[in-house]
Order: structure tokens, then sequence, then C-alpha cells
């Protein structure tokens, strides 16, 4: 049975913090079907339409619930993750949900519900540049890793704002299938970055 990458949608995601990681993990797990793992995105309000924090509409492809078992999450971020930092009934959610899935990963500021939530108590972590004294205010036991792209602490991983999601994501790649699959799936997106200012 294949195990699975959800990426959670929601009212006020922002876009790249979603599609970017999706792009780069849907991407490896159809150019590498034998590594038994599939991609998926899923709504907290089940398959319903949803605003991204740009105006960007999406259909999640399932509901949390009907998505069966989920191995590895992606949180982002964005005004809706920020609206839900102090959602009691929420931050019970996500710290359920962390003791059923093998890998949780967040965003930008999707961090800060994981702080929030106690998951990030005495770990090393990162959020957007302009997020990131606001997570040390949710816990400071958290070591904060200001000048990191993504943080990869085992069962938590995050990632810095918005595009440092597709690091992230090549990053989750080469950890589960190997440097080799991760350098294909950033050739194939052509993705190598220079600015062009």
């Amino acid at each position: 049975m294949a195990k699975t990458i959800a990426v959670l949608l929601f009212d006020g995601v922002e876009e790249l913090d979603a599609i970017g990681p999706f792009e780069v993990l849907a991407g490896w797990t159809r150019m590498f079907p034998d590594e038994g793992w599939r991609t998926t995105t899923v709504g907290l309000d089940g398959p319903e339409p949803i605003r991204c924090g740009h105006g960007l509409v999406v259909t999640p492809e399932t509901s949390f619930d009907a998505a069966g078992r989920i191995d590895l999450l992606v949180y982002p971020g964005g005004r809706g993750a920020r609206e839900r930092v102090d959602n009691e009934a929420h931050l019970d959610w996500v710290r359920k949900q962390v003791s059923e899935i093998e890998t949780m990963t967040s965003v930008c500021t999707g961090a800060l519900v994981l702080a929030a939530a106690g998951l990030l108590h005495d770990r090393p972590a990162t959020t957007h540049w302009g997020a990131l004294d606001r997570l040390a205010e949710i816990d400071p036991t958290i070591d904060v890793r200001r000048e990191d792209r993504y943080v990869d602490d085992g069962d938590i991983v995050t990632a810095a704002g918005i595009s440092a999601g597709i690091d992230m994501a090549l990053h989750l790649v080469a950890r589960l299938g190997g440097e080799d699959q991760a350098r294909r799936v950033r050739k194939f997106l052509q993705y190598d970055p220079a600015p062009p200012v």
C-alpha cells in the first residue's frame, strides 16, 4: 500500500507555500512510482473550493478524514495559518495528527501553528523572516534558526518563507528517495534559482 504525502489546504493559505512543495513532491511520486509514495491535497473542510491568500481558488482532492493514513503532512502558512494560531480546537486537531503522522512539516508561518500546538518545544525550527520573533514569543524554548532555509529535526521539518518550501520539499525527496532522485526532480522542474534582481 502506498504511503501518502498530503498538502493541507485552507482558506487564506499562501499559494506558493502549498503549490511549491506539492509540485516537487507530486513530481517525485509520479516520476518514481516504484518508491511507493503518492501525493494528494486535503482540505480542512473537505473537497470544497478554497480561496488562497492572493485570490487563487483551488479545490483539495479530498477531505482530511477521507484521505486515509497520512505519512507526511505539509502544513503551509499564510493568513489562514496565522488565524489558527489562537484557535484551541484547531491546535488540538494538530496535536492529534502529529501522534498519527510519521513526519510533520511546515512552510512559512505554518510553523507558528506547530509552535502554538507545542510541537516545536525544545526543538530547532524556522519560519518566514517576518515571523521569526513571533515564533520565539509563542515558545521561548524553540531554537529559532534565523538563517536556515529549512530545518530537519527528524519527525518535524520546518521551512522558512514561501519559496523555501520548494527547497524543503527537494530535501524531503533526497531524504526519502535519495539525492539522485532529488536532482532529477530539480532538473525536471528547472529549479536553479538565479534571481534577476
